[in-house]
């Protein structure tokens, strides 16, 4: 089945009890045991839950991973994952990576005696398997990077990691399996904020994992039990809604980005445009080869930090707010909002950076709002 189909039916048959056609929202605690041990494959909520089966198996599905593992939140998900490592073993991350997971690294995991690397994009790209040795557990990964839409190559980072036994992590939010497959390049793990497009109207918390490795889902599923980071079933039927429509929605996500980031090109008080469907993006042609469109995400340069923040409050129907991926424009300036924890590192976000989540909104009213917005 193509991958619109499979959003919609993947994991989702009619539930056999009364035909309904969406799947229903299983809200209980516990199963009850036709005898001990025995019953219907559910025992114990945290464990699993028939409508988290839906959605663990719809976007697998999308992934194309034999595994999909559901969590409570994107950072419980990489929370998990990084109980995969131990201390005194090493994570080489991309470091242009979303602020919580900076500040997860350096300030929780690096106290505790883990080593993390951070390297540029192009640096992960071309010159990898120079910074990775037997200790190298996990290569991190962001690819659009959050929020310089910078670019990995995944292929080349999964050959070099390979090489020393590293497990590849993709963190695919900005992407979304529509439109770039990690897996299929190379990569062994698969992250996602399901807050973000997966769920797709800003009414949601979740996160998800998946894997063709199956030594690395048995732990993954060892470790959801144990740990308990996992989504409600209400959360999990908000993700599955969301779903159904993600690739309509990515296709207008990324037609309004496209329209936005060539006025923004355009525009005198513009220095720069972020966005890898610009010819002018040097990450273009490797968009072009790992992707099959760029995305809904554009950033751009104002002159300094004082004029962003400023224009950002100017806007009317973008919204200044941090999170991304609904179907609402939201604007913001990273430096003091989504990636203030990175402000001591030596790759801190430049301040006069603004960063859009590019909604469905009709384009025209959108550029018309940030024309006046630049303007005053």
């Amino acid at each position: 089945m193509e991958f619109e189909t499979r959003a919609i039916h993947a994991g989702q048959e009619p539930d056999p009890a009364t035909g309904a056609v969406t799947t229903p929202i299983y809200q209980t605690s516990t199963y009850v045991q036709e005898a001990v041990g025995v019953h219907k494959g559910y025992d114990y909520a945290r464990v699993a839950n028939p409508t988290r089966t839906a959605l663990q198996e719809c976007l697998a599905s999308l992934e194309n991973a034999a595994h999909g593992h559901a969590f409570s939140s994107g950072l419980g998900a990489v929370t998990t994952l990084m109980h995969l490592v131990s201390s005194g073993e090493r994570v080489v991350s991309v470091n242009d990576v979303y602020g919580g997971i900076y500040r997860m690294f350096s300030q929780v995991y690096e106290p505790k005696g883990y080593e993390f690397e951070f390297l540029p994009a192009a640096e992960i790209s071309e010159g990898l398997a120079g910074h990775l040795d037997e200790r190298t557990r996990l290569v991190w990964l962001e690819t659009p990077t959050n929020p310089l839409l910078n670019l990995v190559d995944i292929a080349k980072a999964a050959e070099a990691a390979h090489e020393v036994g590293a497990l590849v992590v993709v963190d695919n939010t900005f992407a979304t399996p529509y439109l770039q497959r990690p897996l299929e390049l190379g990569a062994d793990v698969v992250l996602h904020s399901t807050t973000k497009y997966l769920g797709g109207h800003s009414d949601v918390v979740g996160g998800f994992v998946a894997t063709n490795d199956e030594g690395v889902s048995e732990q993954l599923a060892f470790l959801q039990k144990s740990l308990g980071a996992v989504p409600g079933p209400f959360d999990c039927w908000l993700v599955l809604r969301g779903a159904k429509t993600l690739a309509v929605r990515m296709d207008r996500h990324c037609d309004n980005a496209e329209a936005v980031a060539a006025y923004l090109e355009g525009h005198p008080r513009v220095s720069r445009v972020l966005y890898p469907g610009l010819p002018s993006h040097p990450g273009h042609e490797l968009a072009a080869r790992q992707m099959r469109r760029s995305g809904g995400m554009v950033s751009f340069l104002l002159s300094d930090a004082d004029e962003a923040v400023a224009a950002v409050a100017r806007t009317r129907i973008w919204k200044l707010a941090e999170s991304l991926g609904g179907v609402e424009s939201l604007i913001e300036q990273p430096a003091r909002m989504t990636h203030a924890s990175t402000a001591e590192a030596a790759f801190a976000v430049p301040g006069e950076l603004v960063r859009l989540s590019v909604g469905i909104e009709a384009a025209e009213d959108l550029i018309a709002d940030l024309d006046q917005a630049l303007a005053a």
